[in-house]
């Protein structure tokens, strides 16, 4: 990053991630007693103009229909139920396979930059993005390959950590701006709509336990995923709290329905999937799951007023 005549240094690393460990604490003390930002109940319903921008866990890909073969988008991905539920007046559906929060920005082959779709009419905004900014895909790859080295063990963990520092930590770090802006972007081009920003479902057992080899990850290494996964949603939630948009939690309402659960009871699959889904990607009962978070969030919204 070119530096423009800062009279500082960039604090170290090590330091930045105590910074980050800090502003998380804050953000859930705080979290109790904060109004949600934008509930002003107007754009809850009939009337709607919506758009949804987000990453694969938004497109819902291999999930049956899939109507865009460019970003692995499905009709019965949580933003399409959303919109059905609600009966908006207009609904654009912009998320993408593969989206980092650069391509909002940028297009994806034949996908525009998605902040293109909103408008300075659009009521509502949905935005899941951050997860590939992390690193989701490499993460989960890399800690498979690890997880048969030292099954008992917490070899992902020790790899991430090998410089003295975790490096997801610093992943999560580095989002924060990045998602900071892709929401003071949402604002700047529709200053009426109300701005949701959805978290990402529980991917691994609550309680720390693992179910190797369904999902190959060593034993010690799923409560560290897990951890990571937490962590990267408070991010989310402080970002949001801190940019006038309302947080969706999806964790809480998958806990139990993780990959590592039963065909039946799973809402995220495993890295080979039995339903219609990518690996460690919601299924349909996954979408369907985050489309009553969001619908609920705007039901508080609207009851609050």
């Amino acid at each position: 990053m070119k530096q423009h005549g800062s009279p500082a240094a960039p604090a170290p690393r090590h330091r930045r991630v105590t910074a980050l460990g800090a502003a998380l604490g804050v953000c859930a003390l705080g979290l109790a007693s904060a109004a949600p930002a934008s509930a002003d109940g107007r754009h809850t319903g009939h009337g709607t103009r919506y758009v949804a921008l987000g990453d694969s866990y938004t497109s819902g890909p291999l999930i049956p229909r899939q109507v865009d073969a460019n970003c692995a988008r499905s009709d019965h991905n949580y933003p399409s139920l959303v919109s059905a539920a609600r009966r908006t007046t207009a609904f654009k559906d912009v998320s993408c396979g593969g989206a980092t929060t650069e391509n909002m920005w940028k297009a994806q082959g034949t996908n525009g930059p998605q902040l293109d779709a909103v408008r300075r009419d659009t009521d509502l905004v949905t935005v899941q993005i951050g997860g590939n900014d992390v690193g989701f895909g490499s993460i989960i790859a890399t800690c498979a390959r690890l997880g048969v080295t030292d099954v008992t063990g917490n070899p992902c963990q020790r790899y991430y950590a090998s410089s003295g520092t975790d490096q997801l930590t610093l992943n999560i770090l580095d989002t924060v701006p990045k998602v900071a802006a892709v929401l003071r972007a949402v604002h700047a081009r529709a200053p009426h709509a109300r701005v949701l920003l959805v978290g990402y479902p529980d991917l691994l057992p609550d309680d720390g336990s693992g179910c190797f080899p369904s999902v190959p990850f060593a034993a010690k290494d799923f409560p560290y995923l897990r951890d990571t996964g937490k962590r990267l949603n408070l991010m989310l939630r402080l970002v949001a709290l801190l940019n006038r948009a309302e947080y969706v939690d999806t964790y809480g309402p998958t806990v139990g329905h993780d990959m590592c659960k039963a065909p039946a009871d799973r809402w995220i699959e495993p890295l080979q999937p039995a339903s219609p889904a990518a690996p460690a990607h919601p299924n349909a009962k996954g979408e369907e799951a985050m489309a009553r978070a969001v619908t609920a969030v705007l039901d508080s919204g609207r009851r609050h007023h």
